[in-house]
C-alpha cells in the first residue's frame, strides 16, 4: 500500500519507518529542506534507539523516501497520515494551523479517492472540521472524490517509540460509519494484528479525546505519588515504601508511580493543559487535571527552592541529565529549562553533562553553561551535584569517587535513584524527594 506521512518530527518519522518496515511504501514530507536531506540520506534527525536503523534499510530497499512537495507523495497514494506538530497556544489550546493547512494542500491537489488519517495530537472535532476544508476546497474545484478523515491517535513513547510502534499494546481509529476506511485500516494494520495487539475502532470523537484522556490519566497518576512526597517529607515516611505498598495492588499498578520532580516532554504537559482548555470551551468542568497541573508545576517548585535555600552564593554546580527522560534527546518541558537559567541568573557557575542531549542543549540554553564530557567531570570542584534525568550513567556512579571529585558535599536527587543511606555512607548530604 502506497502511504503518505506529511510532518517529519517523532511521530511521522518513526511511522515512516515503521509502515515502511512492515513492507508499505511510504512517502515523507516536510518543508524543511535541510531536514529532508538529511533523510534521504538515511540519517535520523532525532535521537530515537533503533531508528536510524530502519530508515537506513527501508531508504536503500526503495520503500521509504523524503520530499518536500506534498503533490509527489500524492499520485496513486492510498492513505495520508497527518502528523505535523500542534503545539500549544498561550491559552493552552492546540494550534491547528498545520493540520489545516495539510487539509487544504490534499484538497487542492488530489486527483483520486484518498484516507486521510489524523495521527497529529487533536482537540475532539478536529476531524469534523478537517472534512469542512476539505469539501469546501473540492467543490471550488468541482470535483467530487471520497476523502473520509479518520483518527488514528499514537501513543508512542520517546526512547521506546520504535518498540512502541512495531509491537503497540493498542490501536485506536476512530471512524465515522465509512466501511471501506475501516477496511483499508484492518489492511494497513494486519502485521501488527497477527500478532495478537487489539485494533479497536469507534467514533471519530471518542478516538480524538482518548489520546489526551490517556496522558492525563498517566500524568495524574505522577502527581498524585509526587502530592504525597510533601505529606512524607514532614511526617517521616517514605515515598519509596508508600509506592511500593499501593503498587503491588493490581488494580492500581507500579507503573507512573515513580516520584521526582514531575513530568515534562512534548506530550503530557501539552495534553494536561490542551484538555484542561477543551473544558473550559465547552464549559466542561476539568478539576482533576486541572490539579495534575498544578501539582506538577509545585513539585518543581518544592525542589529547585531547596536548592537554592541550599547553595552558597556564586556555587559551582554539576548537573547531570538535561533531556526530560532518559534515551531521548528531547528537552521539550524538561526541569533542566526551568532550573539552568535560573542558576546562571543568579550568578552560579552551571556544568553540565548528558549522554546526547548536548547538542540541543548547547541552542537552548544561555551563554554561561559549561558542557562537560562525562559526569564526574561535570561534579569535580562542585558544591553540589544535582540529578535531573535518571539516565543508566548516572545510577552507577561509585558514590565515592563523586565525594572526592566534589568541593562540596550535597547531591540533589531529582529522580530518586539512589539509596540515601549509600549516599551518606560515601560522605554525601543527600537531598531526595519524599525521602529522607
Amino acid at each position: 500500500m502506497k502511504i503518505a506521512i506529511i510532518g517529519t518530527g517523532y511521530v511521522g518519522l518513526v511511522s515512516a519507518a515503521c509502515f515502511a518496515e512492515l513492507g508499505h511504501e511510504v512517502i515523507g514530507v516536510d518543508i524543511d529542506e535541510a531536514k529532508v536531506k538529511r533523510l534521504k540520506s538515511g540519517q535520523s534527525t532525532i535521537f530515537e534507539p533503533g531508528l536510524e536503523e530502519l530508515l537506513v534499510r527501508n531508504t536503500e530497499s526503495g520503500r521509504l523516501s523524503f520530499t518536500t512537495e506534498i503533490t509527489e507523495a500524492l499520485p496513486e497514494c492510498a492513505v495520508l497520515f497527518c502528523a505535523v506538530a500542534t503545539p500549544p497556544n498561550k491559552d493552552y489550546t492546540a494550534d491547528l494551523r498545520a493540520v489545516f493547512a495539510v487539509c487544504d494542500s490534499v484538497a487542492e491537489n488530489i486527483d483520486h479517492d484518498l484516507i486521510f488519517v489524523n495521527k497529529s495530537t487533536v482537540p475532539v472535532g478536529t476531524g469534523k472540521e478537517c472534512e469542512k476544508h476539505i469539501t469546501s476546497i473540492l467543490e471550488k474545484r468541482g470535483l467530487r472524490f471520497s476523502i473520509p478523515v479518520i483518527s488514528n491517535p499514537e501513543f508512542l513513547r520517546e526512547g521506546t517509540a520504535v518498540q512502541d510502534t512495531l509491537h503497540p499494546d493498542r490501536i485506536v481509529v476512530g471512524v465515522n460509519g465509512d466501511e471501506h476506511a475501516q477496511k483499508v485500516m484492518e489492511e494497513l494494520y494486519a502485521p501488527l494484528v497477527r500478532t495478537e495487539k487489539p485494533l479497536v475502532f469507534m467514533s471519530r470523537e471518542s478516538a480524538e479525546i482518548v489520546k489526551y484522556a490517556s496522558n492525563s490519566f498517566l500524568a495524574t497518576k505522577i502527581s498524585f505519588i509526587n502530592m504525597l512526597t510533601e505529606l512524607c517529607e514532614v511526617t517521616g515516611g517514605s515515598i519509596r515504601d508508600v509506592a511500593k505498598g499501593m503498587g503491588l495492588d493490581e488494580r492500581i499498578g507500579s507503573r507512573f508511580l515513580h516520584a521526582g520532580i514531575g513530568y515534562g516532554g512534548s506530550c503530557f504537559p501539552k495534553d494536561v493543559k490542551a484538555l484542561m482548555a477543551i473544558g473550559k470551551k465547552l464549559n466542561v468542568p476539568m478539576p482533576i487535571v486541572k490539579a495534575t497541573h498544578d501539582v506538577n508545576d509545585r513539585q518543581r517548585e518544592r525542589f529547585f527552592q531547596t536548592l537554592v535555600n541550599t547553595l552558597p552564593e556564586k556555587a559551582t554546580i554539576g548537573v547531570w541529565g538535561l533531556a526530560f527522560k532518559p534515551n531521548t534527546d528531547d528537552l521539550r518541558d524538561a526541569p533542566s529549562r526551568d532550573l539552568l537559567p535560573m542558576l546562571v541568573k543568579t550568578g552560579h557557575i552551571v556544568r553540565a553533562f548528558d549522554p546526547v542531549a548536548m547538542d540541543n542543549a548547547k541552542k537552548a540554553f544561555p551563554k554561561g553553561v559549561e558542557y562537560m564530557s562525562t559526569a564526574l567531570e561535570a561534579a569535580k570542584e562542585a558544591d553540589a551535584v544535582i540529578l535531573l534525568t535518571e539516565w543508566d550513567v548516572f545510577r552507577g556512579i561509585d558514590l565515592k569517587e563523586l565525594k572526592a571529585a566534589m568541593r562540596g558535599r550535597s547531591l540533589f536527587d531529582g529522580r530518586n535513584v539512589y539509596d540515601p543511606e549509600e549516599v551518606r555512607a560515601a560522605g554525601l548530604l543527600y537531598f531526595g524527594i519524599g525521602v529522607k
